[in-house]
């Protein structure tokens, strides 16, 4: 007998185009602008799926295009000229889902590629993540219903989707952070051969008059309408500094402020705010006005583009100096290299496979919210993984391995009379590890980055094969639910830290992806599970080593269950007298 078909997810949908001559720019490759409408309509529908209202953009995510249009040939290699290839008559296949619904706003994951239908050969071009609200009558926010995931997949999109909305919030801040971090003079990059342009010369202003054509079904201007306007327009400025046709290799979040209607003017401003060796940064931001002799504009929207210019053999080119003005000018250079930094060290953290992170990353205020989100992330991503097989069980205490690729990972898990929240207090203070784990000499403090994020530095009592103590310097990054269901999330990596480098006295040991999850099972009842992912050349310590929980886990487990029945009256009066 067969077996049943996946349940299709019921808010997936699935757009194919084929591309045509007008959605093509002047090199006959496909538009981005026209790449960014087809993103927003399927995302709008599946959103609207879930809703069954009227939704609107509110985000689109950072896209990152790992492939552009011009750079997926179709004719073969003997007959390509060196020009960009032609992309008429071939397909983009966009699938779009709603990974998470929160209160009145939604995270729809979607997934570009590009199909060759000559070669049948399929190439990815980005993915994004785009967040949509709700709308009943008279625009009133629209309580959304909760969304349950099916597969691992889904599962892990709709556990990570807070994460995501942490980071999204937090941005702004990180930005502001570091500037306060960095030398306030303005610094021109010198370039050898180079002479700076003014960025005054790349300014580009272009008005747009909203008409029947460019609104949605409620009326609205098209989100995907105005993200391809601003993408035009920065594509001029930067083509006014390169005096060449740029490639766009990255957008960094639209974020929709209000909302334009037909008859509105939208204003479209962009222009170079910085120019490094091999990319420029485009600033570009929408006004809308009502009538041609208002005064007043409504700011509706802003993004930051990356460019790149591309030389016939697909290599970037060097670009000219940036001269920025006085004042806004030169505010605007230094948050552009702040916000590079910002991207390479998000890339580097986030965009990379687990497999490909270095165990330990090095720490600093840039990428403090990408660590702490790649180090919640991963263990989210252990948790929601399938094929768990039961290793042992003793009494209450139960062992999980799970065995993928090159990894083999644990889950040691126990129901325990406590609230889950006292449970999630006392196991986040890895200062009180040493009191059940007989495997840790001492943690200390030695960063409190803030609420939610330390780093601290432990000392195992564990000798290592070079028959020295084991030493780590761990990030632990705690999360409390976003919403009813979730677990109380502490999870465990390894970062490098100039004041605590590695010492004579130690072997420095790291960890890859460890940590708790506490779910509530009723007000006095929790089960606490701790998960532990080795790579192969940790496997030798996994039993005994600080990040897992040593071959008699039963024991320690036991422990720990001790310990939290002993300090929860405690904790209880700590709070009270609080």
């Amino acid at each position: 007998m067969a077996s049943p078909l996946p349940t299709r997810n019921p808010t997936e949908v699935q757009m194919s185009q084929l591309v045509l001559p007008c959605h093509t720019n002047h090199r006959g490759e496909l538009s981005t602008g026209q790449l960014l409408k087809w993103i927003d309509t399927a995302a709008c529908l599946s959103a609207e799926r879930h809703a069954g209202c009227p939704c609107v953009t509110a985000s689109m995510d950072d896209i990152y295009f790992e492939h552009t249009i011009s750079q997926l040939y179709i004719n073969p290699p003997e007959q390509r000229d060196g020009k960009s290839g032609v992309c008429v008559g071939q397909v983009v296949n966009i699938k779009a889902k709603v990974n998470r619904a929160f209160n009145s706003s939604m995270e729809v994951g979607i997934q570009v590629s590009y199909e060759d239908l000559c070669s049948g050969k399929h190439c990815s071009i980005c993915k994004a993540y785009a967040t949509f609200v709700a709308q009943g009558p008279s625009n009133s926010k629209v309580k959304l219903k909760p969304l349950t995931p099916q597969t691992e997949e889904e599962k892990t999109e709709h556990s990570i989707a807070a994460e995501r909305r942490r980071m999204r919030l937090v941005h702004k801040d990180t930005l502001k952070d570091l500037l306060i971090r960095s030398p306030r003079e303005t610094e021109l990059e010198t370039r050898d051969g180079s002479v700076a342009v003014p960025a005054e010369k790349t300014r580009v202003e272009s008005v747009e008059l909203v008409l029947p054509p460019h609104a949605n079904h409620q009326g609205n201007t098209f989100g995907g309408q105005i993200m391809a306007w601003m993408e035009n327009v920065a594509t001029i400025a930067a083509s006014r500094l390169c005096h060449a046709h740029p490639t766009l290799r990255a957008i960094e979040m639209f974020h929709f402020r209000g909302p334009s209607q037909v008859g509105d003017r939208l204003v479209l401003k962009a222009i170079v705010n910085n120019a490094f060796k091999n990319s420029m940064e485009v600033g570009v931001c929408a006004e809308a006005y009502g009538q041609e002799m208002s005064i007043s504009r409504r700011h509706i929207n802003s993004a930051f583009m990356t460019f790149e210019v591309l030389d016939q053999e697909g290599r970037p080119r060097t670009l000219p100096m940036v001269a920025p003005e006085p004042g806004d000018g030169e505010r605007r250079y230094r948050e552009a290299s702040a916000r590079k930094k910002i991207r390479l060290d998000r890339k580097y953290v986030v965009s990379c496979k687990q497999t490909e992170v270095p165990l330990s990353v090095p720490w600093d205020q840039s990428n403090k919210v990408y660590l702490s989100y790649n180090n919640v992330s991963a263990l989210k991503t252990l948790v929601a993984k399938a094929n768990w097989a039961l290793a042992r069980e003793k009494e209450k205490v139960r062992m999980y391995t799970l065995e993928e690729d090159k990894f083999l990972s644990f889950r040691i898990e126990m129901s325990v009379r406590i609230a889950a929240s006292q449970a999630f207090s006392l196991l986040s203070d890895l200062r009180r590890r040493h009191e059940w784990d007989s495997h840790y000499a001492s943690a200390e403090l030695v960063q409190q980055v803030d609420d939610d994020d330390m780093i601290y530095h432990v000392v195992s009592q564990t000798l290592s094969h070079e028959n020295k103590p084991q030493d780590f310097v761990i990030l632990a990054s705690r999360r409390k639910p976003c919403s009813k269901g979730d677990p109380y999330v502490v999870a465990f990596r390894s970062v490098t830290l100039p004041t605590h480098p590695a010492s004579a006295g130690f072997t420095r040991g790291e960890t890859l992806c460890s940590g708790f999850c506490i779910w509530t099972e009723s007000d006095e009842m929790s089960k606490v599970a701790y998960y532990n992912q080795a790579t192969p050349g940790y496997l030798n310590y996994v039993t005994t080593n600080v990040a897992g929980l040593s071959s008699n886990f039963c024991a320690t487990f036991e422990a720990c269950e001790k310990f939290l029945l002993k300090n929860k009256e405690d904790l209880i009066v700590r709070l009270q007298d609080l």
